[in-house]
């Protein structure tokens, strides 16, 4: 597919006009406008409302008529953060900027449904899925709930995520597991404040449990879990006391933190560990420690069938070399997953990193790379077909 100077340009337009009004989950009522607006230019069909701010958009084949369906999903929202990117076309809602590039997936999915609408030659249905709420809030589950696999006869699924480790042109992809499942940790401890130099004997320091439980709590993974299943355990909050009261002892410290497993055993056993470490820390200091763990998303898993299609597609249209020969999966997060754990499909991640965007995703600086769009562009429309052809191949 050669991308035309115009087509790229009026993506781009679109791709920063969305970047510049970020929303976050299940907020994104300007960009659903946006999306319904691009698809009613179209003359697409879509439902809306899915999901609370989801939209399924369908464009059927003019060959012949045929049950085949695949779909493609691209994610709408942003990220609680303040833009530092300095980019011209910079968010203008305070606090929250698209910092993990779904204003740019949104994009390619928009120029694969027009691309797909004006070359509709296919046999079967395309469904294009722009979800909500993936930032850790569940918008794929709510989808799915919502009946996005009853209300639609989709057969197959893909997704995307651009992915500055990898350069522009190259594609990361495996069978299996490609995304960790994880969990939201929040710790309370609950001690006894006091006096910090006149009675410490007399507290029960919940600074000095934090300070043991985050240490033990560090060990669970090297020391429970298979070493050949991969799975991390990090405390990456605490908040206790206050800095100006450096001789008191606070009652209360708050911890918060991730876990993350390519295996749903490893992650059972990540959670049973510091399940069992809260109790006795609790028994032994005199504490009371209250231990939420939320489940956030499964692990993210590719189907083999779907995979060695997309990876047909990629070395097809992109030549041998674009795919990343042993490709590892990322402890990173994605709620995609609990699309594929309805129906087969895969993830994929696609390259997006140059000298000029040397930031990766969730940091203030980044910006999503508007070079990949052909390549996003051109990979969907391709999956699409490639998946309808093979269906309609077995009949």
């Amino acid at each position: 597919m050669n991308m035309k100077t115009d087509e790229l340009d009026k993506l781009v337009r679109f791709r920063r006009d969305v970047h510049q009004s970020p929303e976050l989950g299940f907020e994104e009522h300007e960009t659903s406008r946006k999306v319904r607006e691009y698809l009613d230019s179209l003359g697409v069909e879509y439902v809306s409302g899915l999901g609370k701010t989801g939209i399924v958009a369908k464009i059927v084949g003019t060959g012949a008529q045929s049950d085949a369906s695949v779909g493609l999903r691209a994610d709408m929202d942003a990220l609680p953060l303040e833009e530092k990117s300095g980019v011209e076309y910079a968010s203008t809602n305070s606090g929250c900027m698209h910092a993990c590039g779904h204003d740019g997936h949104t994009t390619m999915l928009l120029g694969a449904v027009e691309h797909l609408q004006a070359n509709n030659d296919f046999s079967g249905s395309v469904y294009c899925v722009f979800q909500p709420a993936e930032e850790g809030v569940g918008g794929g589950k709510a989808m799915v709930d919502d009946g996005l696999f009853d209300r639609f006869s989709i057969r197959e699924i893909y997704g995307l995520h651009n992915w500055p480790a990898l350069p522009v042109g190259r594609f990361g992809l495996i069978a299996g597991p490609i995304m960790a499942g994880g969990d939201r940790v929040d710790i309370t401890i609950h001690g006894k404040g006091g006096h910090g130099g006149l009675n410490p004997h007399g507290c029960v320091d919940p600074i000095r449990i934090a300070a043991e439980l985050i240490h033990k709590a560090h060990t669970i993974v090297s020391r429970e879990v298979d070493p050949l299943s991969p799975a991390v355990l990090s405390i990456c909050a605490i908040h206790s006391g206050d800095l100006s009261g450096f001789a008191v002892i606070p009652n209360t410290a708050q911890l918060c933190g991730t876990i993350r497993a390519l295996s749903d055993e490893a992650r059972e056993t990540v959670r049973s560990g510091l399940k069992r470490l809260c109790e006795s820390l609790e028994h032994y200091y005199g504490a009371k420690i209250e231990l939420s763990i939320e489940d956030k998303f499964d692990v993210t898993f590719n189907e083999a069938g779907a995979t060695q299609t997309a990876k047909d597609v990629i070395t097809q249209c992109f030549g041998e070399r674009a795919l990343e020969r042993d490709y590892k999966p990322s402890m990173g997060g994605e709620d995609f997953a609990y699309m594929l754990a309805v129906c087969p499909g895969a993830y994929i991640h696609v390259g997006s990193g140059d000298d000029d965007h040397p930031y990766g995703l969730h940091n203030p600086q980044y910006d999503f790379n508007d070079k990949v769009i052909p390549y996003g562009v051109e990979l969907l429309s391709k999956l699409a077909r490639e998946s309808l052809d093979k269906q309609n191949a077995k009949g």
